[in-house]
């Protein structure tokens, strides 16, 4: 009886022990930044006349994720530790393009696929890269960006090409990276823009 009122609390310690396990790290989330300045002025040019959507770009499930990619070495390709995404990275993509066409003042209706709602001209595509690449131990942002524009209502491809560009990272800290996929994103958006116009305008010649 004695060697059962023992081992009842020992059993008890060992359990309550057991119990006792490390809290997972709560990630920092960040943003996708707009760069001092990179968010033009509204142009006074005339607004078109057709409506566009713009949907989420297909993506590979190394980024198809919040995660920050980063690639420290060829052929491979992993993570920032303890970083997350505001959101997952096609729709980032997305919003960043929403918001330049906005900022151009050329389109006044604008969708997303989140709204499903109808309009003339859709813009997707595919995002190749969306990382930190080390080239000679020092990083740099890698977005490549394959955009189709289609014209919804004949079900065609109006246009498509392919956009990189390659961003010199300050440092080797995550703030430092984000910043770094800030101005990238804002390249991207602005060629993006100036892209979709001018096929529109080529298509209606």
């Amino acid at each position: 009886m004695s060697r059962a009122r023992f081992a009842a609390p020992l059993l008890i310690a060992l359990l309550a022990g057991c119990s006792i396990l490390p809290k997972a790290e709560t990630p920092r989330i960040y943003t996708l930044p707009a760069a001092p300045g990179a968010r033009p002025a509204v142009s006074a040019a005339t607004p078109v006349s057709w409506s566009l959507r713009i949907a989420s770009p297909n993506a590979p499930r190394a980024l198809d994720n919040a995660r920050i990619a980063v690639v420290p070495e060829a052929n491979t390709i992993t993570v920032y530790a303890g970083a997350r995404w505001a959101d997952s990275v096609p729709h980032l993509v997305r919003d960043r393009f929403a918001d330049a066409f906005r900022d151009s003042g050329r389109v006044s209706a604008i969708s997303t696929d989140d709204s499903n709602l109808g309009a003339d001209v859709e813009l997707g595509g595919s995002l190749a890269a969306f990382q930190t690449e080390y080239v000679g131990g020092a990083p740099e942002v890698v977005i490549r960006f394959d955009a189709v524009l289609a014209s919804t209502r004949k079900h065609q491809i109006v246009a498509s090409r392919r956009f990189e560009v390659h961003e010199p990272v300050s440092g080797k800290e995550v703030p430092q990276v984000v910043e770094a996929f800030g101005r990238a994103m804002d390249k991207v958006s602005r060629d993006v823009v100036s892209w979709t116009l001018a096929s529109r305008e080529q298509e209606h010649r």
